[in-house]
C-alpha cells in the first residue's frame, strides 16, 4: 500500500491504458499537479519487456519476475 500512496497523490484520478500482457498487472493515475504514475506489477518468474507509449513518445522498459515498478511521468 505504501508504494501505491507514494506515487498515487491524494485527489488523483484513474486514468484508462491498454495493455497488450494480459499477464501484467498495471493501474495508472493523473495527479493533481498533473503527472501521471503507472504502476506495473510482475507477478511471474520471468523478466518481462514493455513498450510504455503515452502519445507520440515511447520507451522500452523491462520489470524483473516477481516485481512492482512505478513509472511516474511529469507535466511538461
Amino acid at each position: 500500500m505504501a508504494h501505491f500512496s507514494k506515487f498515487i497523490r491524494p485527489g488523483a484520478q484513474r486514468i484508462g491504458f491498454e495493455q497488450a500482457d494480459n499477464t501484467l498487472m498495471v493501474t495508472a493515475a493523473r495527479n493533481p499537479d498533473g503527472s501521471i504514475a503507472v504502476v506495473v506489477f510482475n507477478p511471474s518468474d520471468v523478466e518481462k519487456h514493455i513498450l510504455l507509449s503515452l502519445g507520440e513518445q515511447s520507451a522500452p522498459l523491462k520489470i524483473s519476475e516477481k516485481a512492482i515498478q512505478t513509472i511516474l511521468i511529469h507535466k511538461r
